[in-house]
């Protein structure tokens, strides 16, 4: 399976969206606005914007970190798939809850969600000690559901359903992942046995 670097390639992309945000208006022409649920892109674009240069930085180190290992379990195209699936339906829930959001972290959120159902027990650094990602997901949840009491203009919402979205496209591609490794083929096997041993 060959490593294509997308997680590398949309922080890139977000990076140069960002510069773009700079031009007056432009953030609100692409930004997820529940006054304008119609404009269906907004669904898609706001995934790219962020709110401040803190928010952009916090995202991308966590896309290229866990993307990029993702990435490198599943293949792009899963990758993919988990990335924007999860950072849609994301947006679709939290549309119904905050008037205006934009932001990568509902598609993170998902990515981290599948991370930790395919590898539950993958050591990162979260709260200023190593831990399972399993344990740090759990932290993280328990801490945005603590924000949907106290608001703080985080969008919490969208954390919590990106994660959830994310843990069920890693039920599904783990799946997919343990049978493809399973395989044998026995005909190769048998190729093996006489090229070293010289008989069946």
């Amino acid at each position: 399976m060959k490593f294509k670097f997308y997680a590398i390639k949309l922080t890139g992309i977000i990076v140069l969206v960002f510069l773009l945000q700079m031009i007056p208006g432009f953030t609100e022409l692409f930004l997820l606005d529940s006054s304008k649920i119609l404009e269906i892109w907004r669904f898609v674009t706001s995934i790219f914007l962020h709110g401040d240069i803190a928010h952009l930085l916090y995202n991308m180190f966590a896309l290229l970190l866990f993307g990029s290992i993702l990435e490198k379990l599943i293949g792009e195209k899963k990758f993919l798939v988990v990335f924007f699936v999860s950072g849609i339906l994301a947006n679709l829930v939290s549309i119904n809850f905050y008037s205006t959001s934009l932001g990568a972290s509902g598609a993170i959120f998902g990515v981290i969600g599948a991370l930790i159902f395919i590898r539950p027990l993958l050591p990162v650094w979260a709260f200023g000690v190593p831990m399972p990602i399993f344990v740090a997901g759990v932290l993280w949840a328990a801490g945005d559901v603590i924000g949907i009491f106290v608001p703080s203009g985080i969008a919490n919402i969208a954390h919590l359903s990106g994660m959830l979205f994310g843990l069920i496209m890693g039920a599904m591609f783990r799946g997919k992942r343990r049978k493809k490794k399973s395989y044998v083929d026995e005909e190769s096997v048998r190729k093996w046995e006489v090229s070293w041993h010289g008989r069946l």
